[in-house]
């Protein structure tokens, strides 16, 4: 069960709980994935007999099979891109004629470019040539924060 219980849960008017997440260790993620692999397991029935949301085990199933939920992999450094933080940029309204010899060289230029936009305003561009398995872990660690 829930080693949490000591923690205050607040539930809103709709039956959502309001206060503060749990945070699971890697190994409490991996031991509630693997009860889910045993033949005759119900996903849903585990996420409730550890009182969570079923989705959410399914979200950890996915990292389980990506292999993302593996310990050690976890104890290791990522190697990183570098990558520059901006503020976001007016994209132009209009694009602009395709086939204009002054426009080539901006074009081959612009496709080794990759802006991710992400939903606290900021962004991050590439310039460049990517390592698309590095970008790949640069996002799933940005996306577990």
């Amino acid at each position: 069960m829930d080693t949490c219980a000591a923690e205050s849960v607040e539930i809103d008017s709709l039956g959502r709980r309001t206060g503060p997440r749990r945070q699971h260790t890697i190994e409490e993620k991996l031991r509630i994935v693997r009860e889910t692999h045993v033949r005759g397991a119900s996903v849903a029935t585990v996420a409730r007999r550890h009182n969570l949301n079923p989705n959410q085990v399914f979200a950890w199933r996915q990292l389980y099979r990506r292999g993302l939920l593996d310990p050690n992999a976890a104890q290791d450094s990522p190697q990183m891109l570098p990558v520059k933080v901006s503020t976001p940029t007016v994209l132009p309204t209009e694009r602009a004629r395709a086939g204009a010899p002054r426009d080539r060289g901006r074009t081959e230029r612009a496709s080794r470019l990759i802006e991710i936009k992400l939903c606290n305003g900021h962004s991050i561009v590439l310039h460049g040539r990517v390592d698309a398995e590095a970008l790949s872990r640069v996002i799933d660690l940005l996306v577990q924060r």
